[in-house]
């Protein structure tokens, strides 16, 4: 279980106190210290039969990043409004990644 440090409201902690993360001042942590719960709430839903095909999609990508999986990228179009940012983004940091090291911007 991770939770905001009450003394210290940029830094994330977990039930012994030990910092999990830290955020910039104007971030909120918020988001950090909730992660297990939702990548937990995640697992449950991805061999759900009461979610749609697209939705467990997002999911398994959704977990698959979380996990460190930086496999062969498949975006999934269903949903395009929803991730068009992240996209961009995910789709840049690939990008770099999969470019040989002779190859500059």
């Amino acid at each position: 279980m991770w939770r905001i440090d009450p003394k210290k409201r940029t830094r994330v902690i977990d039930k012994f106190g030990r910092t999990v993360a830290s955020v910039e001042a104007e971030v909120d942590p918020s988001l950090i210290a909730t992660a297990p719960d939702m990548f937990k709430l995640l697992e449950k839903l991805e061999n759900s039969e009461s979610i749609s095909d697209e939705l467990r999609e997002e999911i398994q990508l959704v977990l698959r990043r979380a996990r460190g999986d930086f496999g062969l990228a498949v975006f999934s179009n269903r949903f395009p409004s929803q991730r068009a940012i992240g996209n961009q983004d995910w789709l840049k940091f690939m990008d770099r990644l999969l470019k040989p090291p002779f190859e500059t911007e």
